[in-house]
C-alpha cells in the first residue's frame, strides 16, 4: 500500500516540477515584454521632448528674423538720411547710429544662423530616433506575437499536466498533497528522495538509526525532520540497521586508540620485566662481592 502511495508522489513529483516551471515562465514572460515595451516609451519621450525644443527654436529663429529685419530697415532708414547732412557734427552721429543699427543686424543675422544650425542637426536627431522607434515598434510587434503563440503553447502543457495531476491524486492524502506541492515549490522541485546509508539526499544531512528503521519498515509517510522532504526507502546502497544497534556503536578513532595503549601496556610489563632481572642480578653480585670479602678476612685470621 505504501509502495503504491510512494510510486504515485514520484510520478506526481514529476508533474508538479514541470507545473510550476511552466507557471514560472508565464509569469516571467511579461518582464521581458516590459523592458522592451519601456525602452519603446522612453525613445517616444525623448522624441516629443526633442520636438518641443525644436518648436522653441523655430520661435527664437522667428523672433530673430524679425528683429534683424527691423534693424536692417532701421539701418537703411538712417543711411537715406545721410543726404541731409549739413554739419560734421551730424554727419558723426548718424555715423555711429549707422554702426551701432549695422552691429545689431549683424548680431541678430548670426543669432539666426546659429539657431538654423541648431534645428537643422535636431531635425537629423529626430529623423534618426522616428526611425529607431519604427524599429523598435515593429520587433515589440513581433515579440508581442511570439509571446502570445509561447503562452498558448504553455498554457495548453499547463491544462495537459493538470490533467494527469488529477489522475494521480485521488486516493493520497488531501492534507498530505498540499504539504508535498508546497516542499516541491521551495525545494528546487524535490519533494520525495530516497534514504541512503541512513542520510538523506535531499539535505544530505544523517538521520536517527530508528527513524531510519522505521523509514526501512515503511509503514507510514515519513517526512525529514530536517527538510521536510518524504524520504523512502531505496534497496541499492542501503544498509540495513539493528534495532539496538546504538549499544555496538563506537568510534574508528576509540578503537585505535584502545590498540595504542594495549601496546604500550606490554611495552610497560616487559620494561617491568628487564628491570626486575636487572635488580635480581644486582641483588646476586652484591651477596658474591660479600662472600669474597669474608674469605679474605679469615685467611689474615
Amino acid at each position: 500500500m505504501i509502495h503504491d502511495v510512494f510510486e504515485k508522489l514520484r510520478a506526481l513529483q514529476s508533474i508538479l516540477s514541470r507545473k510550476f516551471e511552466i507557471e514560472h515562465e508565464i509569469r516571467d514572460i511579461p518582464k521581458g515584454l516590459a523592458t522592451k515595451t519601456e525602452l519603446v516609451n522612453r525613445l517616444k519621450k525623448s522624441y516629443i521632448e526633442k520636438n518641443e525644443q525644436r518648436e522653441q527654436i523655430k520661435q527664437r529663429i522667428k523672433g530673430f528674423r524679425e528683429k534683424m529685419a527691423e534693424a536692417e530697415q532701421n539701418r537703411e532708414k538712417l543711411e537715406g538720411q545721410m543726404d541731409m547732412i549739413k554739419t560734421q557734427r551730424e554727419y558723426e552721429a548718424l555715423d555711429k547710429e549707422i554702426r551701432d543699427a549695422s552691429e545689431k543686424e549683424m548680431q541678430f543675422r548670426r543669432d539666426l544662423q546659429k539657431e538654423e544650425k541648431i534645428l537643422e542637426e535636431m531635425a537629423h536627431l529626430m529623423e534618426r530616433e522616428e526611425s529607431l522607434i519604427q524599429e523598435q515598434e515593429a520587433e515589440l510587434a513581433a515579440e508581442q506575437e511570439r509571446i502570445r503563440n509561447e503562452s498558448d503553447g504553455l498554457m495548453e502543457r499547463l491544462r495537459e499536466l493538470e490533467k494527469e495531476e488529477k489522475e494521480i491524486v485521488p486516493g493520497l492524502d488531501p492534507e498530505m498533497i498540499f504539504k508535498f506541492e508546497r516542499i516541491i515549490r521551495s525545494k528546487a522541485g524535490l519533494g520525495i528522495v530516497p534514504l541512503k546509508r541512513g542520510v538523506c539526499s535531499g539535505c544530505h544531512m544523517i538521520l536517527p538509526m530508528q527513524f531510519v528503521n522505521d523509514v526501512r519498515d515503511g509503514d507510514s509517510i515519513l517526512f525529514c525532520p530536517y527538510c521536510s522532504r518524504i524520504l523512502f526507502h531505496q534497496e541499492d546502497g542501503e544498509e540495513v540497521f539493528a534495532a539496538d544497534a546504538e549499544e555496538g556503536i563506537f568510534d574508528v578513532d576509540d578503537l585505535d586508540l584502545d590498540d595504542g595503549e594495549d601496546v604500550e601496556d606490554d611495552d610497560s610489563a616487559e620494561d617491568e620485566g628487564e628491570e626486575a632481572e636487572h635488580d635480581d642480578n644486582g641483588d646476586d653480585d652484591e651477596d658474591d662481592e660479600e662472600e669474597d670479602d669474608e674469605d679474605e678476612d679469615e685467611e689474615e685470621m
